[in-house]
Parts: structure tokens; sequence; C-alpha cells
């Protein structure tokens, strides 16, 4: 066993106690959604958040944000920034493949390909031939067209029928720009398909070490192998794009310590990057931007400024001025404008920018999985899954991503607004120490009246 799949095994060791800790179950949180997975086999998921989630959210760093197996049991779930790597997805894309005849001693001959192509090099018929005696049964072997991929394929992901019996089969890959000279790709590789107790291991994932037009897989032994059914090709994530969702938010005109301003609720945790204000028709007003957590609590904290905002132009179509960014992230309820210069009577619009975040977790348990937010009485625990990921990622290929996973439906309530109210801690101490000075009071008292009943000695 590698390095690298004896760390798995221990940061999965690691994990249990963090799936077994169901004190607090899914029913502290106020609502969840049930996850839809792109695949059933990838162990690892990443699923965006939507608005719904960030409006549910009670936590400020998001620590009431969980994944929930069937069970009900909370899953190692992380909640990551967009702009991680480990947050983006990648792509993938259908690739025409073709069996080839199989051979006997599991491989080692030279295979003739007679292949009918289109202009652009697109394999639209093949014809194989083999120098030694071809035999009916054994594994299967392929010829995948990547040939309409303009870009690089990091590995093949393979799909085949549910086997009749366990299945762990030995391939390796082998690229070629012409059909004619073949190199190797990936000179060994697995498919796994297992199943017990309910649980199944599927493995169809296969990197690949350089690049080519056209593709075979060749078992590496005799012996059964998959029923293939459909190949694709997995490209890398798209270039990370700043994807930027917008609040407008409607404030109040409020006078604190003698200056006037302009007070907005933000109505979720959302992770606010950038600022904008609006007001209507021609404007050009110098702004300060503060927040703070709680209403009429703490002192007001900068977060942006001063800055002019200016906007030229009938119902909004000429120029604006470009929204502010602020220093980092910041998830406060309560937000505050103050102008520098005067704005008149008009109250403004303040528009709030944030990049959603990605929930990454593992499959643990027995689908169907459930993300749930919502709790003033549970916090997510802290779970080593990047160090975990990181691993998968040396044991699997340094392109492999988790699969992506997406809400499905709308939200089903569980505990609702009772999740929100924090549970009464109550000093059991104190109570204890008051009953048993009572408890001393009442015992010393009921001595002195079984004294005084006594009669007294004769004389």
């Amino acid at each position: 066993m590698s390095k690298a799949s004896l760390y798995v095994l221990a940061m999965a060791a690691a994990l249990v106690p963090v799936a077994a800790h169901a004190a607090a179950p899914a029913q502290d949180y106020a609502r969840e959604w049930p996850l839809e997975l792109a695949r059933e086999d990838a162990g690892a998921y990443r699923v965006v958040l939507d608005q719904a989630v960030y409006l549910g959210a009670h936590d400020r760093a998001l620590r009431d944000v969980e994944v929930f197996n069937a069970q009900g049991q909370p899953v190692a779930t992380a909640v990551l920034s967009p702009a991680q790597p480990l947050a983006q997805a990648s792509r993938t894309r259908a690739l025409p493949w073709f069996p080839l005849p199989a051979q006997e001693g599991g491989g080692g001959g030279d295979i003739h390909l007679i292949a009918e192509r289109d202009a652009d090099g697109s394999i639209r018929r093949v014809e194989a031939g083999i120098g030694a005696r071809a035999s009916v049964g054994g594994p299967g072997r392929w010829l995948v067209d990547a040939s309409g991929v303009r870009e690089p394929v990091r590995a093949l992901l393979l799909e085949w029928e549910d086997p009749a019996q366990p299945l762990q089969a030995g391939y390796r890959v082998e690229g070629s720009d012409d059909l004619r000279s073949w190199r190797t790709l990936n000179g060994s590789t697995t498919l796994l398909d297992l199943e017990r107790g309910g649980e199944r291991l599927r493995q169809g994932r296969i990197v690949l070490d350089g690049q080519a037009r056209y593709l075979r897989l060749l078992p590496l032994r005799a012996g059964p192998g998959p029923v293939l059914t459909g190949v694709s090709a997995e490209l890398a994530p798209a270039v990370a794009r700043a994807q930027w969702e917008w609040l407008e938010l409607q404030g109040k005109r409020r006078n604190s310590g003698g200056r006037e301003g302009f007070e907005f609720l933000l109505p979720g945790r959302f992770p606010v990057e950038r600022a904008d204000v609006r007001l209507p028709g021609n404007s050009a007003v110098e702004w300060t931007l503060h927040s703070r957590e709680a209403d009429d609590e703490g002192s007001w904290t900068w977060r942006a400024g001063p800055w002019v905002s200016y906007q030229l132009g009938a119902d909004g179509s000429g120029t604006r001025s470009e929204p502010r960014a602020l220093a980092g992230a910041v998830r406060d309820r309560h937000w505050r404008l103050v102008p520098n210069t005067p704005v008149g009577d008009q109250t403004p619009v303040l528009r709030v920018g944030y990049r959603p975040e990605v929930a990454v977790f593992l499959a643990q348990g027995q689908p169907p999985f459930s993300l749930a937010a919502g709790s003033a009485r549970r916090q997510r625990g802290e779970a080593p899954i990047r160090p975990l990921l990181d691993a998968l990622r040396a044991q699997r290929g340094s392109g492999w991503e988790p699969a992506a996973a997406t809400l499905a439906g709308e939200a089903r309530e569980l505990a609702g607004d009772r999740a929100l109210e924090p549970v009464v801690e109550r000093d059991w101490k104190s109570w204890l120490l008051w009953a048993l000075l009572v408890g001393g009071a009442a015992l010393v008292a009921l001595l002195g009246i079984s004294l005084l009943r006594q009669p007294r000695p004769e004389g």
C-alpha cells in the first residue's frame, strides 16, 4: 500500500469522530435542502451555496452550515472561498468510443486499425485487426476518440453496466495522433466496482500523463472486465472569474453621534466584498461605509472610503462609478453610509456584492445527503478535510477535484425558527450549592427541634 493510501486511511479514521458526533442532530437546524450528486462514486463533493442558504444561516462564520447523510449523521464538511482552487469544479465532455476485438493473453500484440475519419479528424468507423488469434471472452478493449477536444484532457471517466460479480480489472492507456504510433499515457490503473453490506465502491477515473488525439484502453491481464457504456473526458476547471451576486438594500436616515447617515440591514450571512451606492438621477457624493454586528450595540467599524460615487445619465444608462472593494469578506448584519458631501432629501440604495462560497464534504454513510443551515444551538465540528483532499489528490493525480453536487428542490423545514433561539444554559452548580445550603439549614433546624422535645432529666 502506497504512502498516499496510508495517509488517506489515517485521515479518514480521524474524521470518524466528526461523523459520529450526533449529540445535536439535524433537527437542531432550521431547514435543510436535498443534494443531488453528479456522480455516485466520487467520495468527495462540492456544492455552491445559494442565496437561500445565506438567508437561513445564523452564525457569522457559517459554522451552522452542515451536510448530513440519510441516517441524519453529520459528515465532514468545510466551507471554502470561491477563490480557492479546491472550490472550482472540473468540466466533463462525452467522447466517442469503439470496442476493439479481444485478444488471448490479455494484451501484448499489435493492433492494426483501419479508421474512417471526417475532415476534422474525428472517427466515424473503426475496423481492427490483431496479429494474434482473437478470443471471444476476456476483458474489454476500447478505442476512444478525443480528436474533437481542443484543450488538455486530465483524465478519462468510464461508465459501465452493474457487474454480476465484484470487479477489479487492470488497464493501461496508450495514445496516438495518427493511429499508427502509440505511446503510453498511463502504464497501470485499476478499475473497481465492489459492493458489500449495501455500500458500494466504484473507481472509473483514469489519469492521463500526456495528451493524444486517440486513446486505446488495453487490459493488463486476462479476466473479467467491465461492460462499457460511456466515456467522458475530464477537463481542467474554467479560469476562475468573479461571478458576483448583488443585493440592493433599502436604508433609513438616522442621526448618530451628531452626524447624519443612512443605516441598512443585511438579511443574511452574505460574505460582502464590494459596495456600491445608487441615487436617482445625476449625482456625485463622497461616502464612508461602516458596519457592525448588532443594532444599537458596539461601535461602528470602518469598511471603505471615503470614495466618490457618481452617476451621470438618465435612468442609470450613462456613466457610473465602479463598485468599491472592501479589505475582506464581511458578514455583519448592520451597515451605515455616511455622506461627506450634501446628499439632499434623497435616500441612497446600498448595493453589496458577494461571491457564493462552496461547501466541500465527504460522502460518509448512505445517501441521499442534505445540507442544513440555521442554528443557534449547534456548530459544525472542525474536520481535517483539506489535508485529506490533498492526500486524495496525491493518490489520484494532481488534477483530481471533488465532484459537483447541487441543491435540489425547495428547502424542508426542520426545527424552524426554534433552532435560532439559543439554549438557555442553567447554572446547575449554583442550584446544587443552594440546595445543599437549604438542606443543611433544614437538618440543623430539625436537630434543634428534636433536642427541644427531649424530656429534661429529673432533679
